[in-house]
């Protein structure tokens, strides 16, 4: 496996590839910091070209613009070595780690500014600009890398959808493709941020998937659903997440399709007319951490 931190290098390294290999690569942005979560998404880009030739390319760059002035950007930590003999591992077939002033050789007056019906709600209420940040930044690395297809992880629900949601509208010819959420043997998503949590904190997260698990449960034996019986549950959730010590920002149930509240009507329709997901977003300790469950 090479690792590449110019974009020259990386145009000439992908033109020779591709000479060779017509189809255009696979492509798994990451911000570093690896998981087995990132590697699943590696292996699965692996499969999506199996057969084809085409290199699967991912990238390590901690994206200044998607953190707030309180957030943990000089912190987050910076394991490219260890990152990258992770990748080769998992199949990876070219790594672009590039620094910040590669990729913005100069401020980036030019932002790619999702609409607010999705980028302002859920984690985009709580962080905001965050998914300017997102989308800016993936769209110039989706024209670097110039991916046929791109795998995004679901435990990053919303983040997924505003990718999906800019392609489309971008007329991007890029496939975005949806990674399952990769747990622990106890369910806890595997996360970055996760290296934050003490022995305690981590056994204390479990929390979160338990809480989703529960919803999901009562959702799929509920006999009918309504707004205020959701909003109990959410109100419920956030509550025991407080007596536990958490900073809750949300307990949400909203339809998949968009991350809005399900009108009374869809929700008598029934589940399978309107697909619902559980997202929580919550601090431990000073960790803030995210999971999902779809319904």
């Amino acid at each position: 496996m090479k690792t590449i931190h110019t974009l020259a290098e990386l145009r000439a390294e992908l033109r020779a590839e591709l000479a060779l290999a017509p189809p255009r690569p696979a492509f798994v942005p990451t911000m570093g910091n690896l998981h087995e979560g990132h590697l699943t998404l590696i292996r699965q880009a692996r499969a999506l070209v199996a057969g084809s030739g085409s290199p699967v390319v991912a990238s390590i760059f901690v994206n200044r613009l998607q953190f707030g002035p309180n957030e943990d950007f000089d912190r987050y930590p910076r394991t490219l070595a260890r990152d990258a003999e992770l990748l080769a591992g998992a199949g990876c077939d070219i790594l672009f780690a590039p620094d910040e002033a590669e990729l913005y050789p100069e401020p980036q007056g030019y932002r790619v500014v999702p609409p607010d019906a999705l980028a302002n709600l859920l984690e985009g209420a709580f962080r905001p600009g965050f998914f300017t940040g997102v989308c800016t930044v993936v769209h110039k690395l989706f024209n670097i890398v110039q991916p046929r297809v791109a795998v995004f992880g679901k435990k990053d629900y919303q983040q997924l959808m505003v990718i999906r949601r800019m392609v489309a509208q971008m007329a991007l010819p890029i496939e975005i493709v949806g990674g399952e959420t990769s747990r622990s043997e106890a369910g806890l998503a595997l996360s970055s941020r996760n290296g934050y949590l003490s022995d305690a904190e981590r056994e204390e997260a479990l929390t979160l998937i338990r809480l989703l698990r529960g919803i999901q449960s009562q959702a799929r034996a509920a006999q009918a659903l309504t707004p205020a019986l959701l909003q109990q549950w959410e109100d419920a959730a956030m509550a025991e997440l407080r007596q536990r010590g958490w900073a809750p920002d949300y307990v949400m149930v909203r339809r998949q399709k968009d991350l809005h509240p399900a009108t009374a009507e869809e929700l008598a329709a029934g589940l399978g007319a309107t697909p619902l997901v559980t997202l929580v977003a919550a601090k431990i300790g000073n960790t803030r951490l995210i999971d999902n469950l779809e319904v």
